[in-house]
């Protein structure tokens, strides 16, 4: 064979075609092996992924579970602080209502107490008087009569007294004694 010949070349042609499929049919195979091992792996990650897999669906699952709890909780907390928030309103009202209760209180009190005080002055005052009025007009005349009456009864006790008693005549112990 002769590399003038077109067989020659259409040989040569062939082989590097033949060697062309062998290359591709090893790379087929290769590709294959490769493929198989990696279907392999996939199906062991795909078996430990499972239970992975089934865990995350379940805490999905409670997830919204929980989602829903936290929204109604959310929702109980609006309610709970605006009902709050109300309340402290109202309660600030009664509190502004009972400060202007307590300042009229005071003022009323305060009233009273000065009220109260000047009812005992006048009322001291006229006790003063009266005992005064009392001691001139009543009391100092009284002892003046007490002691004019006290001088009448002794001088009526001297005048009606019986004689007295003879001296040079001797008395017993029981006329000396006085007592």
């Amino acid at each position: 064979m002769n590399a003038s010949e077109p067989i020659f070349w259409i040989m040569i042609a062939s082989i590097v075609i033949a060697i062309c499929f062998m290359v591709m049919a090893i790379a087929l195979i290769a590709i294959a092996l490769i493929v198989k091992k990696i279907i392999g792996t996939v199906e062991r990650v795909e078996e430990k992924i499972n239970p992975l897999l089934t865990q995350v669906n379940a805490m999905s699952v409670q997830g919204k579970e929980i989602s829903v709890q936290f929204t109604e909780i959310s929702a109980n907390l609006t309610t709970a602080t605006k009902y709050f928030s109300e309340s402290a309103g109202l309660i600030r009202e009664e509190i502004a209502e009972l400060k202007q209760l307590v300042g009229e209180t005071a003022i009323v009190a305060k009233d009273k107490v000065a009220l109260v005080s000047r009812t005992i002055d006048r009322t001291q005052l006229q006790v003063i008087t009266t005992t005064d009025y009392i001691q001139t007009k009543v009391v100092e005349p009284a002892r003046e009569i007490a002691a004019v009456m006290a001088g009448v009864r002794k001088g009526l006790e001297v005048l009606f007294a019986p004689s007295p008693k003879q001296i040079d005549r001797v008395y017993t112990e029981d006329e000396m004694f006085i007592g």
